[in-house]
């Protein structure tokens, strides 16, 4: 089978979250099952110059687009069996930066459609093309609009991947002819409309003929109103198509065993060296303990939908308990502040990184016992997954691909991997935060039978390609 992925940005070529890590790893799970994968992403000028000299140059050509006729430039990079084009116009992507210019919209018609008319020419006739976000969610709508009856592109089938049903693409109608080159019949026939807006996602839900997202719970949730952002009406209409596949994590980057970036390496048979990592991450980070001492994590942007609310309820209660927090990341104001004012009232029981940092991330991940992550809503998480993957503990509410990948430590049972609670509740959170720090210092043998079985867990794209390509097949 012939895949085409289509992404706004691809790790490890340029990435500013999950959309990049995915696009750079189902990929590769799919090629390793024998397919051809080719991925399109645009070629900002923020992607590494020590990529960029590994990029063939193909060709050129000019887009489309409305009124405009654009330069479009093709490179070309193969690695581990899948070939890579990037899309060059320096005008829309020689911006510093991927996402948050005044002509997102344009510029990601542009490269939508590139990629479409691009293909006659590059010898690559698709049978599946799978496309991500808002940002590529014009490739299906130009698809059945201008290319579906052209003989060279009949027969390809869509699919439409939502990672965060949140960020739509909405604009208004006005762009609708004059950017995207799209008659405004379409926009009174209700197909392009969504609340007097022109809605992006909206109409490759519609176009697509499958639809899938990051995890099987959130492909449930986002047919409700409280966590469709106006789109559930949409969605349960097209249910029968809607398909919810839980995301991988790479495990050869994310491995204990050769993590660069670990103070001292470890496995399940010499999980001594994992409380080295802790010893070192609470000196490093000035915070006072021992082996005894439960020290929770957190590696997140600090936004309201990842539950930092419910945190700042009780942080006081939190740090109040013989605990070390230890935070890493950036994002809303009111959250750095509460953080670096919890600081200062408690020094020596909590760290605040206001920053981005794999390095840093990596040693949390390693040093601490439990990972914190209560989202009000989580379309997939990998952050959980990472941190099973080092024997530190989640403790989550039950949310999106939270729920899917962690379930509640029963110890009579000897069932599950981590602690949960399910109302969006901040004393819901206290208190499987003081039960987790009660297993951990009371009942060691289930602690370190929870801390084996999360590293050994099988959290790799393969799975999850399989499901994928089950759909393409299907189609």
């Amino acid at each position: 089978m012939k895949i085409m992925y289509v992404a706004s940005e691809v790790a490890p070529f340029i990435k500013t979250g999950g959309l990049g890590d995915v696009a750079g790893s189902l990929p590769k799970a799919l090629a390793a099952e024998g397919h051809e994968v080719a991925v399109f992403c645009p070629l900002y000028s923020a992607i590494p110059a020590t990529w960029r000299e590994k990029m063939t140059y193909l060709k050129n050509a000019y887009v489309q687009l409305g009124w405009r006729n654009q330069y479009c430039g093709v490179f070309e990079y193969t690695d581990d069996e899948v070939t890579y084009y990037f899309i060059d116009n320096e005008y829309y992507f020689a911006r510093g930066q991927v996402y948050g210019e005044y002509d997102d919209a344009e510029r990601f018609a542009f490269f939508s459609k590139a990629v479409l008319e691009i293909l006659p020419d590059l010898d690559f006739k698709p049978d599946v093309i799978n496309c991500n976000d808002w940002q590529t969610a014009l490739v299906p709508v130009y698809y059945n609009l201008m290319f579906a009856g052209r003989e060279y592109y009949q027969g390809m089938k869509t699919v439409f991947t939502i990672h965060n049903i949140a960020y739509q693409g909405r604009y208004g109608r006005e762009i609708l002819e004059y950017v995207l080159g799209i008659d405004d019949a379409h926009y009174r026939s209700g197909f392009m409309a969504m609340d007097g807006d022109v809605n992006l996602m909206k109409a490759a839900i519609v176009a697509s003929n499958a639809v899938t997202t990051v995890s099987p719970s959130y492909a449930e949730e986002i047919q409700t109103p409280y966590y469709g952002h106006g789109l559930d009406p949409i969605l349960r209409d097209c249910s029968y198509k809607l398909h919810g596949i839980i995301n991988g994590i790479d495990q050869e980057t994310f491995d204990p065993a050769h993590d660069p970036y670990l103070f001292k390496n470890y496995t399940t048979r010499t999980l001594k060296n994992k409380a080295v990592n802790k010893a070192e991450l609470l000196a490093m980070c000035g915070l006072e303990g021992t082996d005894e001492t439960p020290v929770i994590g957190m590696v997140s942007r600090f936004a309201g939908h990842k539950g930092f609310d419910l945190i700042e309820a009780v942080l006081d209660e939190i740090l109040e308990e013989d605990v070390r927090l230890i935070v890493l990341g950036k994002g809303e104001w009111r959250y750095e502040q509460m953080f670096m004012e919890a600081k200062r009232r408690y020094p020596g029981k909590i760290s605040a990184s206001i920053m981005f940092s794999a390095e840093l991330a990596s040693k949390i991940y390693a040093g601490s016992d439990m990972f914190l992550m209560p989202s009000k809503s989580e379309p997939c998480g990998l952050a959980q997954m990472i941190a099973l993957r080092y024997g530190t503990i989640p403790i989550v509410r039950e949310t999106g691909g939270l729920k899917d990948t962690v379930t509640a430590f029963v110890d009579y049972l000897g069932t599950g991997n981590g602690f949960t609670f399910h109302s969006y509740n901040a004393h819901d959170m206290l208190h499987v935060i003081r039960e987790a720090c009660g297993v951990f210092k009371y009942n060691k043998e289930a602690w370190k039978k929870l801390v084996v079985g999360g590293m050994e867990s099988d959290f790799s794209w393969k799975t999850s390609a399989k499901k994928y390509l089950e759909i393409y097949q299907s189609l």
